[in-house]
């Protein structure tokens, strides 16, 4: 008889770019610092965790999730962001331009960032929070890539520990 509520075990790492990269890790540190700079903390977690998504990197998912939920953002909306666009109720018209933006940056095999997305971003932030708020996509996109390929294990994050 088989157990069906008994979890799969972790996978291992396949490297850890702290160790093996530490100017290149701590480089993506300062950027993402840098990144995030005049934008909410909240809507900045809502980014994160939509691009993560998107990127099916769980590990990054399992922090962001837990750092939106510590700075207040709650369960529901962490939950619905996966379908933000049946759930736009959930959203303020300025999160879900930011939501918008992060898929078109983040899928570019679907094409250039269309002048819609771009336009009602740029209706929501000025000039500053449009270009830290596309860096701070591309930060996470880059993360992302990092994580999925060094099969980071998710799972452990403690909000804060980064």
């Amino acid at each position: 008889m088989t157990n069906e509520s008994a979890c799969e075990p972790e996978h291992t790492p396949r490297l850890n770019l702290l160790e093996l990269a530490p100017d290149v890790y701590k480089s993506m540190v300062r950027l993402d610092a840098a990144a995030r700079k005049g934008l909410d903390p909240v809507l900045l977690e809502l980014v994160k965790i939509r691009a993560s998504q998107l990127n099916h990197c769980a590990f990054c998912l399992d922090m962001h999730s837990k750092d939106a939920l510590a700075a207040g953002e709650s369960v529901q909306r962490v939950v619905q962001l996966s379908a933000w666009e049946e759930s736009r109720h959930f959203y303020t018209a300025k999160e879900i331009a930011a939501i918008e933006l992060t898929e078109a940056i983040t899928v570019l095999t679907d094409g250039f960032v269309p002048d819609d997305v771009y336009d009602r971003a740029a209706k929501h932030f000025d000039e500053t929070e449009l270009a830290h708020l596309i860096a701070a996509i591309t930060v996470i996109n880059a993360w992302n890539r990092f994580a999925v390929t060094s099969r980071n294990v998710p799972g452990h994050y403690t909000p804060g520990s980064h």
